[in-house]
């Protein structure tokens, strides 16, 4: 089944060396917000031609993970990211970045002191061929830094709310199937013929395939199969589904729905 490839990717990689293709990873810092909390960025540079992936990388992606042992006066973080692109590799799809990409990073420090950031990030890179690497970190963030205008253009290429993007009703219907359950989705969005659609779910243990998608003027829809990856029964938060469309450089993020 196509999820067996979502259980490859879990077990434990033989890590490559990232000099092989000149992939650095790079912390970027920002400013103070007015919430307290500092804004700092994980910058990613690869050579020409090759790409890394999104957060929800597709049936040919590895999903990215971020280790933030070594860390220091951190509460929590937030990931911020920008729009990615939809490529085809080998048949499949996978959703990513090319070249460059900054990841902009929200800390919440649990106090004044220092902000300590360490720890490895896991990404896969391709080019011809897809290796996963492992990348180390380990920056302190000032807190009267000046604006970065790397991770002030990444906040900016994020993708539209369902406000910013005047949603209307978004429903998922649940049906289950003989290994899992399937969703329908379907949200009152002017859409075109491009759009491509991610469903995710607040579990990471439950792969979610490549939905088929229906468009009209006015509606997207996207039918997808959920599978846990034990292959045991699962019960499916409706406020957690998240749903992506993409349009080009044009995104846009709606998060959570309601039956029917």
């Amino acid at each position: 089944m196509k999820y067996l490839a979502l259980l490859a990717l879990m077990a434990s990689p033989a890590y490559a060396d990232p000099a092989d293709h000149d992939t650095q990873l790079t912390v970027l810092v920002g400013t103070q917000t007015s919430r307290g909390s500092v804004m700092a960025g994980l910058r990613i540079d690869m050579a020409d031609g090759w790409k890394t992936y999104w957060r929800a990388p597709g049936d040919a992606g590895i999903p990215p993970q971020v280790s933030w042992v070594g860390s220091a006066n951190i509460g929590s973080i937030a990931f911020h990211w920008p729009v990615p692109e939809v490529f085809d590799q080998d048949g499949m799809r996978s959703i990513g970045y090319n070249d460059t990409v900054t990841i902009p990073v929200e800390v919440f420090p649990d106090d004044a002191g220092t902000i300590r950031l360490a720890g490895t990030m896991d990404i896969g890179v391709c080019e011809e061929i897809c290796v996963p690497v492992r990348l180390s970190f380990d920056t302190e963030l000032p807190r009267d830094q000046g604006r970065n205008p790397a991770i002030t253009a990444a906040l900016l290429n994020r993708p539209m709310t369902q406000a910013e993007a005047s949603v209307g009703d978004v429903t998922c219907a649940i049906a289950p199937t003989s290994d899992g359950l399937r969703i329908t989705t379907r949200a009152a969005l002017a859409t075109t013929a491009s759009d491509a659609v991610i469903i995710e779910t607040s579990d990471p243990l439950v792969w979610v395939s490549e939905p088929d998608v229906t468009r009209t003027a006015t509606h997207v829809t996207a039918v997808s199969d959920l599978v846990h990856v034990n292959g045991t029964s699962f019960a499916l938060d409706r406020s957690g589904v998240r749903i992506t469309v993409l349009n080009g450089a044009r995104a846009v993020d709606i998060q959570g729905c309601k039956a029917p």
